[in-house]
């Protein structure tokens, strides 16, 4: 369907959007104002604290990116935060200080952490890891990290750190200044990519990673782009708090401060970035007062602080703020403003094979779930397979979209073998997938869960927030057809079951595929929705030339809207052929009874 015309959608509220981004920099710009006025009305004692807070909650933003913003959870941010200090310490050390060396500090220790973070992703983002696995791998670094610099004898200082080099000839003003500025701006430029189009990939990818990958979005690179983002900035803090305070110790990179780190963000309200901040200021603020006072409990003190907040205000101080006040202003959607449609091109080649299978088998040990399974459908065909619960429809559907499911056998999309590509891969190649169970993200609105869906098409931008939705003519059609284009600015998790499946009918028509898997599409759905849902797909076959993989249990809505019909049994296919032919076959009515069945084990027997 790339030939298919696109539709732009002007959203309502472009205004009302250039007046929530103003909103969003005024804590930015109060925070530039007290940093600039602070050094002229605090004591020198807590100055010298909040300027290593200040670098303590630029890594804590990082952190917040990760886990509040993508949903990685990660407790090695410490190891790059560790690396920047060490490697400004070693070099100047070893080397004294001065312009080039100051330079090659800078150079050194973002390169170090980029390789790192790149090592470190490539190890947890591989296709088909857990979030609970890249959790322990970024626990495991900064444990790693800090056996070696215990290790590293005279090199590291070992479990003493370096000390007494010289360093940056700064005032204590000018250092609160260029520390508490430095956050701001890193503040600032993670919420203008945040609020970006390209920002909401992160939240897509924190909602529902397996759509993500279904929508031909490569998910390990995106993390692990974000990783190395992340790992050089928290170096740069790093790096600032060995520069200010003359020291880089295994501490500054152990697992405890990552841990300290998640902490702050989860009291501040992960998601917030603000919150990180505040939270990593009233740690740092604490502990320094605390642990003089009370050196044996006031860590006892910090954690008890931290459960009671996190069992009152489970979202943290800043997140609770934000749900109270989304909870007054629940978004609702306005109007359509204008639509512009654009040219449609030629359809080349309508009814060539869009999926061709040949001796496709899929077996756990020595259970066989699918056997010698072959079959090929055309654009413009609307293939429905059918048979009883156990048949091997999903697990079907399952082995065609992803390279990595089936046992034996070949499947090409449009001519192309899938051999052994990841979901993202194959749908490069034409193919869209609608899972059993509505698959959307919760937390976007739905105009927005229609630009991830169309990212790989257009790429999206990293500093501005579109204020209109390009569609292919079928996505819009679903829209129309289902009243979404009513509630473009609602969240989609405050949609009916039905506008779920919709949504994600729409998500995946938004892809421009040639190739559309639906796996029970019509579950849970109302006798009307189904009807025009099937009205939909008729329309999509005949005037898009769509080749429709269909899983259904409702024969008498198969009947409807199907061009051919496959019969499943025990994992081979039993029927291929018309709807007459099979909607008369006596073979058909005996696999839902169960007959045929109880025969195959007669005469096995």
């Amino acid at each position: 369907m790339s030939d298919s015309s696109a539709t732009a959608i002007s959203l309502p509220g472009a205004r009302s959007r250039v007046r929530q981004l103003g909103r969003l920099g005024i804590p930015w710009l109060l925070g530039v104002l007290a940093i600039l006025v602070g050094p002229w009305f605090l004591d020198a004692y807590i100055v010298n604290i909040l300027i290593r807070a200040f670098f303590v909650a630029t890594v804590a933003l990082t952190v917040d990116v990760l886990w509040g913003y993508s949903g990685y959870l990660t407790f090695g941010q410490s190891a790059f935060f560790g690396l920047g200090a060490y490697v400004l310490a070693i070099v100047f050390v070893r080397y004294g200080f001065g312009p080039g060396q100051a330079l090659a500090v800078l150079l050194g220790a973002m390169a170090l952490a980029a390789v790192v973070a790149a090592l470190v992703g490539w190890l947890s983002f591989y296709p088909g890891s857990t979030p609970l696995y890249a959790s322990v791998v970024s626990l495991v670094v900064p444990i790693v990290l800090v056996q070696l610099l215990y290790s590293g004898g005279a090199f590291t200082g070992s479990s003493s750190g370096l000390v007494g080099y010289e360093s940056f000839d700064l005032s204590v003003e000018a250092w609160f200044r260029l520390a508490g500025l430095g956050v701001v701006a890193i503040g600032l430029l993670a919420r203008i990519a945040i609020s970006s189009d390209a920002g909401r990939l992160l939240s897509a990818l924190r909602d529902n990673e397996m759509r993500c990958a279904y929508l031909g979005l490569d998910t390990p690179r995106i993390r692990i782009v974000l990783l190395v983002l992340c790992a050089m900035v928290a170096a740069l803090a790093g790096l600032g708090y060995a520069g200010f305070g003359g020291i880089a110790a295994p501490e500054n990179a152990s697992f405890t401060f990552g841990t300290q780190l998640v902490i702050m963000v989860a009291l501040g309200g992960r998601g917030t970035l603000v919150g990180a901040i505040f939270g990593a200021l009233i740690l740092e603020l604490a502990s320094a007062y605390l642990s003089g006072s009370l050196p044996f409990v006031w860590e006892l003190i910090v954690g008890l602080a931290f459960i009671l907040v996190i069992v009152a205000m489970p979202a943290g101080l800043f997140g609770s703020i934000r749900d109270m006040a989304g909870g007054l202003s629940r978004k609702t959607a306005g109007p359509i403003v204008s639509l512009q449609t654009l040219p449609l091109s030629d359809v080349q080649s309508p009814d060539e094979i869009a999926v061709e299978v040949s001796g496709l088998g899929k077996h756990f040990g020595s259970l066989s779930v699918l056997s010698d399974v072959s079959f090929s459908a055309r654009r413009g065909e609307l293939v429905s397979l059918v048979g009883p619960n156990g048949a091997g429809k999903t697990t079907l559907i399952r082995c065609i979209a992803d390279g990595h499911e089936r046992s034996a056998g070949s499947v090409k999309i449009m001519g192309h073998s899938i051999d052994r590509l990841p979901p993202h891969r194959i749908v490069a190649l034409g193919l869209g997938r609608k899972f059993q169970t509505a698959s959307v993200f919760e937390s976007l609105s739905v105009a927005d869960c229609l630009r991830v869906a169309s990212a790989r098409k257009h790429s999206p931008s990293f500093f501005t927030s579109s204020a209109s939705l390009a569609l292919p003519r079928a996505a819009l059609a679903v829209v129309d057809t289902s009243g979404l284009g009513d509630r473009l600015t609602e969240e989609a998790r405050y949609l009916s079951h039905g506008l779920k499946q919709a949504l994600e009918l729409a998500m995946v028509l938004a892809l421009e595929p040639k190739v559309v898997l639906l796996d029970e599409p019509t579950a849970g759905l109302t006798r009307v929705e189904r009807q025009r849902f099937g009205a939909v797909l008729t329309k999509l076959v005949e005037v898009e030339r769509l080749c429709v993989l269909l899983v259904e249990h409702d024969l008498d809505f198969v009947r409807e809207i199907s061009s051919r019909i496959i019969v499943l049994h025990q994992g081979h296919i039993a029927l291929d052929g018309t709807v007459a032919e099979i909607v008369e076959s006596a073979l058909v009515r005996e696999i839902y009874s169960g007959q045929h069945r109880d025969r195959r084990a007669g005469a096995a027997s």
